[in-house]
């Protein structure tokens, strides 16, 4: 949209962006950051307000001297900024013809070029403010949709998460350290012996506080990811008036033909709090032609990937829940209206009777899987691979000596390449070590502007 100066496209340059959601509105922010952040403040925005006190100003056009907006400036003087470089935010009225005249104002501004995305929270992390897992926290928590969510983000983008992998990292050091010095003083058994064994049980706490960590049922993620619920049964039982009854509105295509529902069908509820994904899939039965078996196949497989399924029958003919759909299921009968229900959990996705102790169920169900609590969780992949890496590394240490009371081994500098090992590993979440080749794949998930 905005040109780029050339000689900017380094590491120096001086960043700017709208970091308000495009498009018309009350107030539009944009923020500039780098070395030329005063010099371009002072340029459109004459004098510089003092820092951190909002100055009303005049924004000025400095080629033309042409008023384009009077709005709040911002100044904040490095490194006490978001950043950690000098800062500058314009507070504009949100109007889109304001917003593009001052961002064509800046682009034009020698040393200045617009942000890709995300390049606001990278510097920040280059600059020491934040760390990796606090950005993915921040990131997370632009993508929050629910009260659980924000919750989780605010934690890990306040640092909690950064605390505990830091905590454990220091008692790998300490422990990395007697190891060193059981190797340095090997010529004397008693003084290497004890030193090894001091490590040994750091280690070994450590390995029971990392394995309870792990052994989480991936709460952290799902609960970021969202609780996938299927809801499965025979053609023709309500499955997608159902779908429709929770989204509150015509998500799904409803049919008294049977087999209409082809391919997955997905939206998104805000039950107590909790997210939670409904699918509609196609019903189950000998499917009669290519696509339908297309559609059955799909919804097995929706099925076995589901942290709930819901096993929808109809009151009038109902039929057993099939095998291959696990025991994650939740029996459901619907259509109560023209039949008294058998299970404990009867709908009307017709009339609406049921739906809502249905959501209540389900909301509960979800609450028990994800266990929301205060205590940081797991929440990417990433931070499951490295603290399993850290677990192996940490366990092959341990097992080369067994016995807690045995003397130094004579392979203590492996033991030591062990611990190395276990220390980089946790490194790799918060971003200390060898990271270079996942910051384009993190960063690049923000918005210009952030």
């Amino acid at each position: 949209m905005f040109a780029r100066n050339i000689e900017t496209m380094d590491e120096a340059a001086t960043i700017f962006a709208l970091s308000s959601a495009p498009g018309r509105a009350g107030i539009a922010v944009v923020r500039v950051s780098g070395p030329r952040a005063g010099a371009v403040t002072d340029a459109l925005a004459r004098p510089r307000p003092k820092k951190r006190r909002a100055g009303l100003r005049k924004i000025r056009d400095p080629e033309t001297g042409e008023v384009l907006d009077q709005a709040l400036v911002l100044w904040f003087a490095a490194p006490n900024t978001e950043t950690g470089e000098e800062m500058a935010e314009f507070h504009l009225h949100g109007g889109p013809a304001i917003v593009r005249g001052v961002l064509s104002a800046l682009a034009r501004q020698p040393g200045c070029r617009l942000a890709e995305p995300g390049e606001f929270a990278r510097r920040a992390f280059e600059n020491g403010k934040i760390d990796l897992s606090q950005a993915e926290g921040l990131a997370d928590l632009i993508e929050a949709e629910t009260e659980a969510q924000r919750r989780q983000a605010l934690r890990q983008m306040g640092g909690a998460l950064s605390a505990l992998y830091e905590g454990w990292r220091a008692e790998l050091l300490q422990a990395t350290a007697l190891v060193e010095s059981a190797i340095d003083f090997s010529d004397e058994a008693d003084v290497a012996g004890d030193a090894f064994q001091r490590a040994r049980i750091i280690v070994a706490k450590l390995s029971e506080s990392i394995r309870a960590h792990l052994a989480d049922a991936h709460r952290g993620e799902i609960l970021r990811e969202g609780y996938r619920v299927v809801l499965a049964g025979a053609p023709n039982v309500g499955k997608s008036s159902l779908l429709n009854a929770l989204a509150k509105r015509d998500a799904a295509i409803v049919s008294e033909e049977a087999g209409t529902t082809r391919d997955v069908i997905e939206v998104r509820l805000d039950l107590e709090g909790l997210p939670v994904i409904i699918s509609d899939t196609a019903g189950i039965r000998e499917a009669h032609g290519a696509i339908e078996k297309e559609g059955v196949r799909r919804t097995l497989a929706q099925a076995r990937d589901a942290d709930l399924v819901i096993w929808l029958r109809d009151a009038t003919a109902p039929q057993p829940v099939p095998p291959e759909l696990g025991d994650r299921v939740l029996v459901v009968t619907n259509k109560i209206d023209l039949a008294p229900a058998g299970d404990k959990l009867g709908i009307s996705a017709k009339t609406g009777a049921g739906i809502d102790d249905l959501t209540r169920h389900v909301a509960t169900v979800a609450r028990e899987r994800i266990g929301v609590s205060e205590s940081p969780a797991i929440t990417r992949a990433r931070y499951r691979e490295h603290l399993r890496t850290c677990l192996s590394a940490c366990e092959a240490f341990m097992a080369a000596c067994p016995d807690a009371m045995a003397s130094c081994p004579d392979d203590v500098e492996l033991r030591a390449e062990d611990l190395r090992q276990a220390i980089c590993a946790l490194g790799r979440i918060t971003g200390r070590v060898d990271v270079e080749d996942v910051l384009g794949e993190i960063f690049g998930r923000f918005c210009i502007g952030k």
